[in-house]
């Protein structure tokens, strides 16, 4: 089994917080390196408690459903003979109650632009075979409840 790592660091400093009245930013390192400013949402914790410019754990999971599945249909396009000259999606989440009544991410709505360039092009329904397939191998979309819809658009100059 691959083990993934993400250390939270978030410090009290001189805060109160019993007051409830404590900020929400923290920080976020990955295994690589990599560390990312990080909060709760402003619409779950007003801002100054929490921090518009930094990523929320929402926002990170439309990144990380959004990213995975870039991943994967990049493979899926190179295997079958796709050349792939840009990929930019614009996802979007929208939070619900479940049946238990409680807020969860309900729907997440990829929205691909690829374009594409030599001598094979892919018509409308193999991209959507192509995002199809990246959906079905996405460990993240595997590993959630959220409905993912993709709206995949082919974008040639």
């Amino acid at each position: 089994m691959t083990e993934h790592t993400a250390k939270i660091i978030w410090e009290r400093g001189d805060q109160n917080f019993l007051d409830n009245r404590y900020s929400r930013k923290h920080k976020i390192q990955f295994d690589g390196g990599l560390e990312i400013p990080a909060s709760s949402a402003p619409s779950n914790v007003p801002v100054p408690l929490s921090d518009e410019s930094a990523a929320d754990p929402e926002e990170l999971l439309i990144a990380a459903l959004s990213n995975c599945h870039m991943l994967w249909f990049l493979a899926i396009a190179a295997k079958r003979g796709f050349r792939v000259d840009s990929y930019e999606d614009d996802a979007k989440g929208h939070m619900a109650k479940n049946e238990h009544g409680k807020l969860f991410l309900a729907q997440v709505t990829l929205n691909p632009v690829t374009a594409f360039s030599g001598e094979k092009i892919p018509t409308q329904e193999e991209l959507e075979q192509l995002h199809h397939k990246a959906h079905e191998e996405c460990f993240i979309a595997n590993s959630v409840l959220t409905e993912i819809i993709c709206k995949p658009v082919l974008h040639n100059s």
